[in-house]
């Protein structure tokens, strides 16, 4: 594979181009975006793959939903519907897809919708008898259709976009110079002992210019497992025979943070959706064993799975430092929006 992507260089190349004429085109006003008239924050990514845009989403549904309404809008990768969906009663992962779906499902007083087209999703939202006040877009960085009002950049500890090129050869989406759009720069999946000179020295490499803010995050754990209706500390589990399941783009940190020599693990591409092979081989794996698997995988995998038996394991994204100055920025960005909104 390593080979195949060297190979394929130059049509990197070409895609660099390809994007970049496209950016250039959306920063002089030739192709048009669109702005709304209420804070919109925009969290994605410059490269494919997994930098903890769901935990992301998720802590800023926590800081802003008891004060405002909120509403979370995805593309729904790997959905089996078409158009604009708001979920509701009857949504399932197969609808919303697994990361909109976990929204519904953990937080009762937002509004989930998916729609591969921003701009109509956001239409879509203002239209219904519930407006929201903030709408997240979720992986919407290189959705240039729509002007967010705030941008969050996402970049993992141990895949910076500055140390990546352009797909297919890297797994950059546009040229590293996209993140001159980012109001934040988030570093995410950190060690939590991250030290200043290394904080620095990222700092440095990733080019932050003076009218941005960074920050570094790491995956925090829960102390528990779920399952429908039972709990269990992780302390208690790990000596525990067991069988990982992951569908995540990285799974090495959550089999290492679970996993005994006894522990049989099993990972599957991102987003993946479960086949009855893929079940079964689970269940003859697992026999009477416990099965813990990934939240967003806990949704797709629940029903098919004996409920006795599947767990999941939550994470959610603590920053090393810094925490008190970004909920600042947060809520200072949508306060000056909604006053601005409500003057005029």
């Amino acid at each position: 594979m390593n080979l195949l992507r060297k190979l394929l260089f130059p049509f990197a190349i070409l895609y660099g181009l390809i994007t970049s004429i496209r950016n250039f085109l959306f920063d002089k006003g030739i192709l048009k975006s669109y702005s709304f008239d209420l804070p919109i924050i925009a969290v994605g990514n410059l490269s494919v793959g997994g930098t903890g845009k769901t935990p992301q989403i998720e802590y800023l549904i926590r800081l802003l939903s008891e004060r405002y309404k909120i509403a979370a809008l995805s593309r729904g990768y790997k959905r089996q519907s078409k158009g604009f969906v708001l979920a509701d009663a009857t949504s399932d992962a197969t609808i919303l897809g697994d990361e909109p779906f976990q929204f519904f499902q953990k937080f009762a007083t937002i509004q989930v919708a998916v729609d591969a087209d921003r701009k109509n999703g956001i239409e879509q939202l203002l239209g219904q008898q519930e407006k929201p006040e903030v709408i997240l877009l979720d992986d919407a960085f290189q959705h240039r259709k729509v002007k967010a009002g705030f941008y969050i950049l996402l970049t993992s500890y141990g895949d910076l976009y500055s140390n990546d090129i352009m797909l297919p050869t890297g797994n950059l989406r546009e040229s590293s110079s996209g993140a001159k759009r980012a109001n934040v720069v988030i570093v995410t999946k950190c060690p939590s002992d991250l030290s200043l000179d290394e904080q620095n020295e990222i700092k440095n490499k990733l080019k932050i210019a003076e009218n941005q803010q960074l920050y570094f995050t790491y995956i925090d754990y829960d102390e528990y497992i779920y399952s429908e209706n039972k709990k269990i500390k992780v302390d208690e589990i790990k000596s525990f025979d067991k069988v990982l399941v992951a569908g995540i783009a990285k799974p090495e940190p959550f089999f290492a943070y679970l996993q005994n020599a006894n522990d049989a693990s099993l990972s599957f591409p991102d987003h993946h959706n479960f086949t009855d092979k893929d079940i079964l081989e689970i269940k003859n794996l697992a026999q009477n064993n416990i099965i813990i698997t990934t939240e967003k995988d806990y949704v797709r995998l629940k029903g098919s799975l004996p409920n006795e038996q599947l767990f999941y394991l939550p994470i959610k994204s603590s920053f090393i430092s810094g925490s008190e100055n970004f909920d600042k920025t947060i809520l200072n960005y949508v306060e000056r929006s909604t006053t601005n909104r409500k003057l005029y």
